[in-house]
């Protein structure tokens, strides 16, 4: 279980530091962070380097297991602060196609992301710790027991969209593979059964398990593939597809062992 949650930890370490890099190289923010503005905010290119950074450093400490529980919730907040006062404003004023659920997806994986980061948190212990940090993270652990919804809205919102949009999400499969329409019904499924489950802690093990299984299959058979093929298509989306895929799976698999955790820090707060 050790390796697992320790792997888990990498993959979404891995995950952090791929999209800093990437907005490094493209000297912007990823759109699942920050949505692309009208016009640019005062010293963006700034604003970039400072928030890659603060990815790579929340990395570090994840996977060095020094601070990592302070870091996750601090980066937590983040994500939702941007999901609550960038996303939101930005597809109700200057999105025409707010009314799409499909154009609010960034939106969802950031609201993952930050669910992503209070699960890492919550998979830690309680540590001994200066009172002036204990001061600083105890407001910050209240949103750890919501951490599993987080997640959980973007694999059901996904799995809709699989119904949805089962003509386009079919072509996404690769040719290899026999019967598209069966295996993007089948993830629909798969989607929202897990979401539905992780969220009433239905077999919340098992289920967790699997769903990092499948996106981690996603991430072998689907996203590495693309992002090798098109690897700057717009921006490098597919590339971001790779991170993030590898990423959740990672969160998965982490929720899946490290459960346990949670209870005795949420009766903390």
């Amino acid at each position: 279980m050790e390796n697992i949650i320790k792997a888990g930890r990498g993959f979404f370490a891995i995950c952090l530091v791929g999209l800093a890099g990437q907005q490094f190289y493209y000297g912007d923010f990823r759109p699942v962070f920050v949505p692309a503005w009208p016009s640019p905010m005062p010293a963006q290119i700034v604003l970039v380097w400072l928030f890659s950074l603060f990815l790579i450093g929340s990395a570090i400490a994840l996977v060095a297991e020094k601070m990592a529980r302070t870091a996750m919730l601090v980066l937590a907040w983040l994500f939702l602060a941007l999901v609550l006062f960038c996303h939101i404003p930005f597809h109700l004023v200057h999105d025409p196609n707010a009314g799409n659920i499909g154009a609010w997806n960034n939106a969802f994986k950031e609201l993952c992301f930050s669910g992503s980061a209070l699960i890492m948190a919550g998979s830690f212990p309680p540590e001994a710790m200066s009172p002036k940090r204990a001061a600083l993270e105890k407001p910050l652990e209240g949103l750890i027991p919501f951490g599993t919804v987080f997640f959980s809205v973007m694999l059901i919102v996904f799995g809709i969209e699989h119904f949805l949009y089962a003509e386009f999400v079919q072509g996404l499969v690769p040719d290899w593979i026999p019967a598209h329409l069966f295996w993007t019904y089948f993830a629909a499924v798969a989607l929202v059964g897990a979401g539905v489950g992780i969220i009433l802690r239905i077999k919340l093990k098992q289920i967790a398990m699997l769903t990092g299984i499948m996106i981690f299959i996603w991430f072998l058979i689907l996203h590495i593939p693309r992002a090798a093929a098109a690897p700057v298509t717009d921006q490098g989306n597919e590339l971001t597809s790779v991170w993030e895929s590898l990423g959740f799976s990672g969160v998965a698999f982490v929720l899946a062992c490290a459960f346990p955790f949670r209870p005795r820090l949420s009766a903390l707060n």
